[in-house]
């Protein structure tokens, strides 16, 4: 069981990025990750007992004030296609979760991940995702999340709510 720190997207904008994703060519290699799962993951903390986590998390996000966000273009790490997340705070959220702390530093790049493939993306699913953009929307809540895998795949499960501020920036 892995621990991370996520901002779920709403219904309308898993369902606009599930109606352009459920157009890409099926290509061999290329295993999708299923709407219910997608989440902007914020930091990411392994192997973690989830109380001592929360209790971690809880002060650290108290007060931080909820991003207003969208999902736009599309990039790659390392065979993962993923949606590219912009907007006002989210880089900050994902500093205060964390993000960074973990992997030595390395700058925080808010993202939504698509698939994972066996060999590199291709480049075909890239160029067709470039000009997807969501609505904006306020992720008034940070999640823990808690990810287990299994013989049907990876299954995530909320392990706490973390309440963002709505006062204006």
């Amino acid at each position: 069981m892995a621990l991370f720190s996520a901002v779920l997207p709403p219904a309308a904008v898993v369902e606009s990025l599930a109606d352009v994703v459920g157009g890409l060519p099926r290509t061999a290699g290329v295993r999708w990750s299923p709407p219910e799962s997608w989440h902007v993951t914020l930091a990411f903390y392994g192997q973690d007992e989830a109380t001592a986590r929360a209790g971690w998390l809880r002060p650290r996000l108290a007060g931080m004030p909820a991003p207003r966000i969208r999902l736009e273009g599309a990039g790659t790490f390392t065979r993962v296609l993923y949606v590219q997340v912009h907007g006002e705070g989210i880089v900050q959220l994902g500093q205060a979760a964390g993000a960074g702390d973990a992997d030595g530093g390395r700058a925080y790049l808010p993202h939504l991940t698509l698939a994972r493939t066996r060999a590199a993306v291709p480049p075909e699913l890239l160029r067709l995702l470039a000009g997807y953009r969501s609505e904006t929307w306020t992720a008034r809540e940070a999640v823990l999340m808690r990810s287990a895998r299994g013989a049907g795949g990876t299954r995530y499960a909320v392990v706490e709510r973390f309440p963002l501020s709505q006062q204006a920036r």
